[in-house]
């Protein structure tokens, strides 16, 4: 068995010809990986946890993994089970407040907003409800959201008027919204922008390029450059023209740079790209400036890259130079 735990930003491990037949829990409960049968399955329950890079959940305790299956655990990631909100403020860093609104860093594994049907899930919306509870009965208002797996900067009002104002500039698309990724490959030319029809595909969830006659398709811009070339990927800054769902993570993929660890998009046009082990897609919410929704003037926030990107880029870096 192979540990590749010094290689990858979480544990990871191959599992060996002998342990084929083995229960995904049993498997995670031995002394050298996580130790018991109950932090095995606390990890499975919190969604920390990923076979071949598709996440397994507790209801896949039992699955019978294969010799050569890849099985790694995202120690950090936030946990699915929904926490009081006051025991998750050190995993939610609130930037900037004021009586109007409230600027946050989310990390990656935390929801932007409660999901319908996903009631026991933590979200950022959560933490700030129960941040603004004790000075009264306020509740954040949504403006807009990032993936859960996406981390960064998400804004949030405070207050009716204010969230009108600030969803009335993301309409327009007046705010600045630039994303930093890690993708496959390396974008040619070097700085260009990506543009695209999309349709969105309620039944699969998922953007979809539209087809030329298709009325509900909409326009998807992003401007990219690239910030450095790395081994066999690149970082990369984007900044939206166009505000649609998944919009970066799909036209990536269109476009032949599919985001390291993308799961959703990938398979979906496009090359195959060789693996790269990160547990989510490696997608950051950089920077965010707005004019605010009471005086005008105008707000610029930046959150650096999170720590388990930081090391994604650190490795791949260190692997480029190795080559020259």
């Amino acid at each position: 068995m192979t540990d590749r735990s010094l290689q990858s930003p979480v544990p990871s491990w191959d599992v060996p010809p002998e342990a084929a037949g083995i229960r995904l829990d049993k498997f995670l409960a031995a002394p050298d990986r996580l130790g018991s049968r109950g932090r095995a399955a606390d990890a499975l329950a919190k969604g920390k946890v990923f076979v071949n890079d598709a996440e397994a959940g507790g209801a896949e305790a039992a699955r019978r993994l294969a010799a050569g299956d890849v099985v790694r655990v995202w120690l950090d990631r936030p946990g699915s089970a929904r926490p009081r909100a006051s025991s998750r403020a050190g995993e939610l860093p609130i930037l900037f407040e004021d009586k109007s609104l409230i600027v946050v860093n989310k990390p990656a594994g935390l929801l932007a907003v409660p999901l319908a049907g996903r009631s026991g899930a933590a979200s950022a919306y959560d933490c700030l409800e129960g941040h603004l509870r004790p000075g009264g009965r306020r509740r954040p208002l949504v403006v807009h959201r990032i993936d859960r797996d996406t981390s960064g900067l998400v804004v949030f009002a405070k207050d009716p008027r204010a969230q009108r104002a600030l969803k009335e500039q993301f309409r327009r698309r007046t705010p600045e919204r630039v994303y930093w990724a890690v993708v496959h490959g390396h974008p040619s030319p070097e700085q260009g922008a990506w543009r695209d029809r999309l349709v969105w595909d309620a039944e699969a969830l998922l953007q979809k390029r539209a087809h030329p006659d298709e009325a509900k398709g909409k326009a998807a811009i992003s401007h990219y450059r690239v910030l450095e070339s790395l081994s066999g990927a690149s970082l990369v800054e984007i900044r939206l023209e166009t505000g649609k769902r998944n919009q970066i993570r799909v036209q990536a993929r269109l476009h032949g740079h599919t985001l390291v660890g993308e799961r959703l998009y990938v398979g979906r046009g496009g090359a195959p790209e060789p693996p790269i082990a990160f547990p989510r897609q490696a997608l950051h919410a950089y920077r965010l400036s707005f004019r605010h929704p009471v005086d005008g003037r105008p707000l610029t926030f930046e959150a650096p890259l999170p720590g388990d990107l930081a090391v994604l880029v650190a490795r791949l870096r260190a692997a480029a130079r190795a080559r020259i």
